[in-house]
């Protein structure tokens, strides 16, 4: 995800700026705040919370978005749904500032940084951490990659909601606590429409260059119009299911902070359905924009959830 341009390579930038830019910075809050949500929750557990674990948790997240990231990138160039004129990628290939080689194999270097500090949890919390960290990892391989490649098959909203919305938030919570509560997984919800909002964009832009490149994506099979209401729909429902907790009591009203950013979730629904089908220029930055609403609902919820447990 990111914005076209022409290949203007510079041969002043430094090699740490352009992995850097292969990391695709701005997308990396979407698994970082999923864990403090996580982190947020078990803040309220009843039981001991093994706090010095956070910051393995968030790294381990972080290794295996960047590693994805990566991964996409170099299946997405080899297939042909990145190019030099699409929008999207972090463009260290189409620009040719790394070789596929090279960005295949730091992908898969970071997979197994990410899984190799994960064991250190599994010690602690046995296997279940394991099996979720195993569901992470051909997550986000097979997202572009392997004989799935379900980003491909219409498949990547649905799986990306799970896996970087209650996949994230519960297994945060379970290796602080060893616990797990139905409000984990409630609040989990409203980060997987947030973060889903994010693909589904980029998948409404790139409509007429996937038919290009022949792979299929959700927006792409319901028609544009279908794509913009689910688009709404998932924004929506994020704002929906905190309130909904909130009057069951489940969170503190506090939790409404979120409707602080009802003025971005606006913005993002008029420009998603004022789009024009077939120019992806009208939505260029639909993925962008998509993820600072994320970013600011996802920090406002974090916030009020830590606060609601020092009100107790």
């Amino acid at each position: 995800m990111g914005t076209r341009g022409t290949s203007t390579v510079d041969p002043k930038r430094t090699l740490l700026g352009v992995w850097l830019q292969a990391t695709r910075p701005f997308s990396l809050t979407a698994s970082v705040l999923p864990v403090v949500i996580g982190a947020m929750l078990a803040a309220s557990f009843d039981g001991p919370v093994d706090w010095p674990l956070f910051p393995l948790i968030v790294a381990c997240s972080l290794l295996f978005h960047i590693a994805t990231n990566m991964v996409s990138d170099y299946f997405d160039y080899r297939k042909g749904v990145d190019r030099v004129e699409t929008y999207g990628s972090s463009r260290v290939l189409t620009d040719g500032l790394l070789t596929p080689k090279q960005l295949l194999a730091a992908g898969v270097f970071l997979f197994a940084a990410g899984f190799s500090l994960g064991l250190l949890l599994v010690a602690v919390r046995g296997w279940p951490i394991f099996i979720l960290g195993i569901i992470g990892l051909l997550g986000g391989w097979f997202y572009t990659g392997g004989p799935v490649a379900y980003k491909y098959v219409a498949l990547g909203d649905i799986l990306v909601f799970i896996l970087m919305g209650p996949l994230m938030v519960i297994g945060s919570y379970f290796a602080l606590t060893g616990g797990f509560s139905l409000t984990v997984l409630y609040a989990s919800l409203p980060v997987g429409c947030l973060v889903a909002a994010i693909l589904h964009a980029n998948n409404l832009r790139d409509i007429p260059h996937d038919v290009k490149a022949n792979i299929r994506t959700m927006a792409m099979a319901l028609g544009v119009p279908a794509a913009k209401a689910i688009y709404v729909g998932l924004v929506a429902g994020a704002y929906l299911v905190v309130a909904v907790m909130v009057l069951a009591g489940l969170v503190t009203p506090l939790a409404l902070a979120v409707l602080l950013t009802l003025p971005l979730a606006v913005r993002n629904v008029r420009a998603v359905l004022a789009s024009v089908p077939g120019k992806p220029e009208s939505i260029a930055m639909g993925d962008v924009m998509s993820a600072q609403l994320h970013l600011a609902f996802c920090a406002l919820f974090g916030l009020a959830l830590f606060a609601g447990t020092l009100l107790r």
